[in-house]
C-alpha cells in the first residue's frame, strides 16, 4: 500500500531520515501540490441519458468475478458477506462549485444466502433518491453508511441493483496515526477537485459497494465535470466527449479489483505517455499547471521493466498514473495514484506502488489482517531496486530495515496480527520483507525468485488466506511453519542469520 498505498511506497532512505515509514514531511517543494491550473468551472455536470441495455447478470463474462466474500476479522463493520458483486457500472456526474456528486450505480451481483433483503455500505452524506432490484422498484432504508435493500432474495441467484444518489461526499476517518493520511476515500480539494485513496476502506463515500477486499468485481466509469476539467479512473479510457460545457470519459477494468484499490479523480490534468520495452504504454496524468512532473513520473518505464524481469509479464492491459494533492500513494489497480510531493513521486514509490500490481491487486488479501501479503513482498522489491540503484548489497538494505523493525513491531504489533487502529504502520512493511530474505538465504537465489514469481500465476485475480498462503510456501519451500509463523505473528522479532 502506499496506501496509499498509503505509504504504500516507502522510500527507505527518506524513512531514515524522517523516523518510521513515510510518516514524514517534507519541506514546502515536496509538499501537496494544488492539481489544477484553471478556477473552479461554475457549470453543473449532470448524468448522461441512459441509452444501454439492461445488463445480464448471469452472463459468464462475469463468472472471474465470483467471489467468497467474508466478514472482516479486523474492520467487521465493513462490507456484507451476503453480497457477492460481480460489477459495477458507475455513471458520476461532478459539479465542482456546489460540491455535489449526483450518482447511478448499476450492479451486477450474487447473493450468497437465501433472505429478505440486500445491504451495501454508501456514505451517509449521500441521499439515495432510488433503488431497482431488476427493473422494478424496491424499498430501501439507509441508516448510517448502511443501505439495505427489501427484496426476497435467492442464495446463489444473481440480480441487477441500480441506484440513485445525490450530495456531497465526506471522507471517512482513518484507523490510523500516521502523518501522511487520516481519512479515507472522496476528498474535496479548496477549489473542488476531487481524488480517492481509500485503504483500508472508505470506497462507501461516493458508490454503493461492498467494501471489503474479498469482494472483488468488474468496473466501468462514465465521468462527467465542468470543462476543462477530466474525469480520471481505473482501466482503459475507451472514449472522450466534449459537450455543452462538460468533459465526459468513459474507463473500462478489465480484470476484477477490490474497491480498496478503486480509484476516480477529477481536475484540470494532462496527459503524458511513454512505453516500456514490452510494449505497454504508460499514461501520465498530471495538473495542467505543472506538465514538469511527468518527467519525473517516466522513469516508471524502466521500472516496470526491471519488476518483469523479476515477477514475469504485467499482469494488466493498462497501466497509469495520476497525480493528488495527498502526502501519501495508492496501488489503485492499474492506474496508480500519487501525491504531487517529491518523496511519493521517488523512482522507489514508483517502484514499490508497481510491484504491487502483482502482489495485492492481481492476488489479494481474503481480510486485513492479511495486508502484510502486500506490503511485505512490495517493501523487499522495492529494497532490492534500491540496492542495486545505490551500488549497495541487499543485506545493507535489510540492516537498515532491521533497525526500524523493532520499534515498529512494538508500537503496532505482529505484521499478522497488528493494533487495529494502526493501519499502516511499519510493523507490516519491514518485518515480513524482513522475513523475505532470511528465506532468501535459506532456499538459494534461483528457488526463491521462482517462488515470488509463481505466487501471483498460481492462481491470478483471486484473494487469498493467511493458512493458504503458508501452506502453499511449506509445500513448495519444506521450511517449517514455524520460521514464517515467528516473522508474523511473534511480539518479537526473530533472529536474522
Amino acid at each position: 500500500m502506499s496506501h496509499p498505498a498509503r505509504v504504500g511506497a516507502l522510500l527507505i532512505t527518506a524513512a531514515l531520515g524522517c523516523g518510521l515509514l513515510s510518516a514524514c514531511n517534507d519541506d514546502s517543494s515536496a509538499g501537496p501540490a494544488k492539481p489544477t491550473s484553471s478556477a473552479t468551472p461554475s457549470a453543473s455536470a449532470s448524468l448522461p441519458a441512459e441509452s444501454d441495455p439492461p445488463p445480464d447478470p448471469d452472463d459468464p463474462a462475469l463468472d472471474p468475478a465470483l467471489s467468497v466474500p467474508v466478514e472482516d476479522s479486523v474492520y467487521p463493520d465493513e462490507g456484507d458477506p451476503s453480497v457477492d458483486a460481480l460489477h459495477y457500472d458507475l455513471d458520476l456526474a461532478w459539479s465542482p462549485a456546489t460540491r455535489t456528486l449526483d450518482g447511478d450505480a448499476t450492479i451486477e451481483l450474487r447473493s450468497t444466502e437465501t433472505g429478505d433483503h440486500l445491504q451495501l455500505d454508501l456514505g451517509e452524506p449521500l441521499g439515495v433518491s432510488a433503488v431497482t432490484l431488476d427493473g422494478g422498484d424496491v424499498d430501501f432504508e439507509h441508516d448510517g453508511k448502511n443501505l439495505i435493500v427489501d427484496a426476497q432474495v435467492k442464495k446463489d441467484r444473481r440480480y441487477v441493483l441500480d441506484v440513485r444518489y445525490s450530495g456531497t461526499p465526506e471522507p471517512a476517518p482513518a484507523p490510523t496515526n500516521r502523518t501522511d493520511f487520516n481519512t479515507t476515500g472522496w476528498t474535496i480539494t479548496p477549489d473542488g477537485e476531487t481524488w480517492t485513496m481509500q485503504e483500508p476502506f472508505g470506497a462507501f463515500t461516493w458508490y454503493p459497494v461492498n467494501d471489503q477486499p474479498s469482494d472483488k468485481a468488474y468496473y466501468d466509469f462514465t465521468l462527467t465535470a465542468p470543462s476543462p476539467w477530466v474525469g480520471i479512473a481505473n482501466g482503459v479510457l475507451t472514449d472522450q466527449t466534449e459537450h455543452d460545457g462538460l468533459t465526459t470519459t468513459a474507463w473500462h477494468l478489465s480484470k476484477p479489483a477490490s474497491s480498496y484499490v478503486v480509484t476516480v479523480a477529477i481536475g484540470d490534468y494532462t496527459r503524458t505517455t511513454n512505453t516500456t520495452q514490452s510494449g505497454l504504454e504508460i499514461s501520465y496524468w498530471v495538473p495542467s499547471d505543472r506538465p514538469g512532473l511527468a518527467s519525473g513520473l517516466e522513469a516508471a518505464a524502466d521500472g516496470l521493466d526491471w519488476l518483469e524481469n523479476l515477477l514475469g509479464p504485467y499482469p494488466f492491459d493498462s497501466l497509469g498514473f495520476v497525480l493528488n494533492d495527498s502526502r501519501s500513494g495508492m496501488e489503485t489497480q492499474t492506474m496508480i495514484s500519487l501525491g504531487a510531493t517529491d518523496y511519493t513521486t521517488s523512482t522507489a514509490v514508483l517502484v514499490h506502488e508497481m510491484a504491487h500490481q502483482w502482489y495485492g491487486d492481481e492476488v489479494t488479501p481474503q481480510d486485513w489482517r492479511d495486508v502484510w501479503m502486500n506490503e511485505g513482498m512490495a517493501m523487499y522489491l522495492q529494497g532490492c531496486w534500491q540496492a542495486e540503484a545505490d551500488g549497495r548489497t541487499v543485506d545493507a538494505v535489510m540492516n537498515d530495515y532491521a533497525r526500524l523493525e523493532r520499534k515498529a513491531r512494538a508500537q503496532a504489533g505482529p505484521p499478522a496480527a497488528y493494533d487495529p487502529q494502526q493501519f499502516g504502520q511499519g510493523n507490516i512493511y519491514y518485518g515480513p520483507a524482513l522475513m523475505w530474505h532470511e528465506l532468501r538465504k535459506r532456499i538459494g537465489d534461483d528457488a526463491f525468485w521462482k517462488l515470488v514469481r509463481d505466487w501471483p500465476a498460481r492462481a491470478p485475480e483471486t484473494n487469498a488466506t493467511f493458512d493458504q498462503y503458508l501452506d502453499w510456501l511449506v509445500a513448495r519451500t519444506h521450511i517449517d511453519r514455524s520460521f514464517f509463523e515467528g516473522w508474523l505473528l511473534n511480539p518479537t522479532t526473530p533472529h536474522r542469520s
